[in-house]
């Protein structure tokens, strides 16, 4: 990146984070917060309880848990009204959705109006997907907007693992692990978090994937300073609240949402080991490895993280982003005009008003393209692309895009 664009647009507010992190993709954590002058209780105990009403246990998730006498108060769980635009049964099951044969381009979601209070669950919208979540294997692709923090409400997500891409605004994702400030975070199924909104109305895609997790890609022969770096994933400190008023709890099981309540909040874990945990990554910190002096290497070189399938043959999914790079000449298949194998969903997390990347790109902007169907670039850059000499040309200066890679074409909604 240049000097000149190194502290403006997207590097400009990703800058503003109050908080501490832990570094490193995979490693066990071990991260305590203990503010008190008293002895800090051990780890080693299995469960007891302590003075200030501390719980006590061990476990590769929670180590330690601040609770009201050391008990959770949980009224009857009940089934919320379901919302028709959140899916999770991509069968031949469920009427509601429908295989597209061609490109597909979506505008920006509208955030909410004023007068509307919507927050992350509540602005929950599924573009599509693959399998389902009773079967535990599959993805889904949503969308939110949001207009409103979350306030002694709490989401659990039992269906699986979570990544969020923001591109209006950053989310301030508190969990039980502690408080992340980001425009990439991945969530793993079954840990509690909140969504706040630090810099006003949010809007932006999420990536569900069912009965696996994201991993890092075999870097192979790019080397071990490629692509993302393990030391560039970022987990949070441990941090806890002390609070007792009453909070709803919302579980996302089965595709359906459940609500309860309990006395205290979620948010109360004052220490915690393992390597269960969200973490967030910098998306300017990707090295990019494109074409070095013959071809377009497609899309793998692009890969941040990978969710595996049963099959050793080929992942679930990849997720890739776009940084400004470097383009250079004697390429005789550049990406004006070409077709994968894998399907591809694209969005712009970020791109200048006064200069985007492409005519036309919005950050929110959604394509879709399904397996072996031809994509590119407008007709009249085509033309421009094969008529001018390739020199080496400076590519998505200042703007961050995102791409999905599943490996089997996503079924749509009837919401599009």
């Amino acid at each position: 990146m240049t000097g000149a664009t190194a502290k403006s647009g997207y590097l400009a507010s990703a800058e503003k984070d109050p908080y501490k992190y832990q570094p490193g993709f995979g490693n066990s954590f071990t991260s305590e917060s203990w503010s008190s002058p008293e002895p800090k209780p051990s780890s080693e105990d299995q469960i007891r309880l302590v003075q200030r009403g501390l719980l006590v246990g061990r476990s590769l998730r929670r180590a330690l848990r601040t609770s009201k006498l050391g008990c959770t108060v949980f009224s009857h769980p009940s089934l919320m009204p379901g919302s028709p635009w959140l899916v999770s049964d991509f069968t031949n099951a469920n009427p509601h959705i429908h295989i597209n044969p061609t490109q597909v381009a979506w505008a920006p979601r509208e955030l909410p109006a004023d007068h509307e209070k919507i927050d992350f669950i509540d602005g929950l919208k599924t573009l599509g997907g693959t399998g389902s979540t009773l079967l535990r294997e599959g993805i889904a692709s949503h969308t939110y907007a949001a207009n409103l923090s979350m306030e002694r409400k709490a989401f659990v997500n039992s269906d699986g693992d979570i990544l969020i891409f923001p591109d209006t605004g950053r989310l301030h994702t508190q969990t039980e692990m502690g408080n992340e400030i980001h425009y990439l975070v991945v969530i793993p199924g079954g840990i509690k978090f909140k969504v706040s909104l630090p810099d006003g109305p949010s809007r932006g895609f999420v990536q569900e994937v069912y009965g696996t997790q994201f991993v890092l890609p075999e870097q192979g022969p790019l080397g071990t300073s490629s692509l993302a770096n393990v030391r560039d994933f970022e987990h949070p400190v441990a941090s806890f609240d002390v609070d007792q008023s009453n909070w709803e709890i919302v579980y996302k099981l089965g595709g359906k949402l459940f609500t309860c309540k309990q006395d205290h909040t979620p948010f109360d874990v004052v220490a915690w080991t393992g390597n269960y945990a969200p973490y967030k990554y910098a998306m300017e910190k990707f090295i990019l490895v494109r074409n070095a002096n013959k071809d377009h290497t497609d899309p793998s070189t692009f890969r941040v993280l990978t969710a595996k399938s049963r099959l050793p043959s080929q992942p679930l999914l990849e997720i890739g982003v776009i940084v400004p790079h470097w383009d250079v000449g004697d390429s005789y298949r550049g990406p004006d005009f070409h077709r994968n194998t894998a399907p591809e969903l694209s969005g712009v997390i970020y791109t200048p008003k006064d200069k985007p990347w492409r005519e036309g790109a919005v950050p929110g902007g959604l394509n879709y393209y399904s397996g072996f169907v031809p994509h590119g670039s407008p007709a009249e850059e085509y033309k421009i692309g094969v008529e001018t000499p390739k020199d080496p040309i400076r590519m998505f200066e200042d703007s961050y895009l995102f791409i999905v890679e599943p490996a089997y074409n996503l079924l749509l909604t009837d919401w599009l």
